[in-house]
């Protein structure tokens, strides 16, 4: 059986009449609220002209990467190549979908019969217990790849094709942005391709956070790292709200306009070896603004075994994380997306828990 709140929709419940604060399910502890008022640290997110990466003089665009990979984790990326006016339309045909009526939408619902809860389609993540602080967001989660496990039925008729479109689009820039990766520790343009395998898994998560009344007390999104080997994200055009952890500071990410920000996930931490971070994110509100963003994941497939690579492994770089399953990371996500763990700490693959994620873990309890 699902919990009782499984199928309330944040939409729902910020929509009703004369609400002025959330309800006690959203309400975060006092330590761990966004500071009301606080300025965020006021850092540059690197960026990264993806157009240059393949030239042979694109040694500058080369050495940003490199930083923004070992210091962030994450980075804008222009020149992706994608028209502006396709951007846009995805982003409208997002909203869209969020503002049908309640009944069109719940034809995609991810509660199946009022009975059974399942990751794919429309709603809220998983609620497990009434201790759960909830998020002030609902979401559409499909499954994109392979193409021949996509279960249309979860697939809102609007948005088919343009997201078949789009999953085209976004894996070629995935794809450029895994060989420049792959060339900075110095391995075959093809390898982290290779790694993930033809039949690796991606799915979009197409997220809506309606305003709140009290955005000091809420996340719309609680902070977490991602399950990947790297996410590419598609945000609003107009509204801000995710921030990243830097150096035990939160980091506001500016809007990006029609460039695409890069999320390294923990899939690839694991396999650089910690080289490259995966870094803490999450999404605050705003009062009186909507916000939409579609988020795209990339896993290997999941009967893969992945570690650290060989190259990066040495006595004065020891093996950081167990070699381990790819479904197993992946089932395990969620479970630890529930309680703010890093996959990698609730599944136990770390081997040295002074890795610089562990610090960054307790920086997230005593700066949040």
């Amino acid at each position: 059986m699902v919990h009782e709140d499984q199928g309330k929709l944040v939409q729902v419940v910020a929509a009703e009449y004369g609400l002025l604060t959330p309800p006690s399910r959203y309400v975060l502890r006092e330590e761990n609220r966004p500071a009301a008022g606080a300025e965020p640290a006021k850092l540059t997110i690197p960026i990264v002209d993806l157009s240059l990466l393949a030239k042979p003089n694109g040694v500058e665009e080369a050495a940003k990467l490199r930083s923004a990979l070992q210091s962030w984790g994450i980075f804008v990326v222009t020149g992706h190549g994608m028209p502006k006016e396709f951007l846009d339309e995805i982003l409208d045909a997002t909203r869209k979908f969020f503002h049908l009526p309640l009944e069109e939408k719940q034809r995609c619902s991810n509660v199946i019969g009022g009975a059974v809860f399942q990751n794919e389609g429309y709603g809220t993540d998983r609620i497990d217990s009434d201790e759960q602080i909830l998020d002030w967001c609902d979401r559409l989660w499909l499954q994109l790849q392979p193409e021949d496990e996509r279960r249309l039925e979860f697939w809102p008729q609007s948005l088919r094709e343009l997201l078949h479109e789009y999953t085209i689009k976004i894996g070629q820039v995935t794809m450029d942005v895994l060989k420049a990766m792959a060339k900075l520790l110095d391995q075959n343009e093809d390898f982290f391709i290779d790694m993930v395998g033809e039949r690796f898994k991606s799915y979009a998560r197409f997220t809506y956070y309606p305003p709140c009344p009290r955005p000091d007390l809420v996340h719309g999104l609680k902070p977490h790292t991602d399950n990947s080997v790297i996410t590419l994200l598609l945000m609003d055009k107009d509204v801000g709200g995710l921030q990243v952890l830097k150096d035990g500071h939160w980091v506001d990410v500016p809007v990006l306009g029609h460039d695409l920000l890069v999320v390294v996930g923990e899939g690839m931490r694991i396999v650089s070896n910690a080289v490259f971070k995966a870094p803490w994110h999450r999404v605050v509100t705003s009062v009186d603004k909507e916000r939409v963003s579609l988020a795209t994941f990339y896993q290997p497939e999941p009967q893969r075994i992945i570690g650290p690579l060989g190259a990066l492994v040495h006595e004065k770089r020891l093996a950081m994380f167990k070699k381990c399953l790819v479904q197993t990371l992946a089932d395990g996500y969620w479970d630890a997306f529930a309680v703010g763990e890093r996959t990698v700490d609730f599944l136990n693959v770390r081997i040295d828990a002074k890795a610089d994620g562990k610090l960054e873990l307790e920086s997230v309890a005593t700066n949040n």
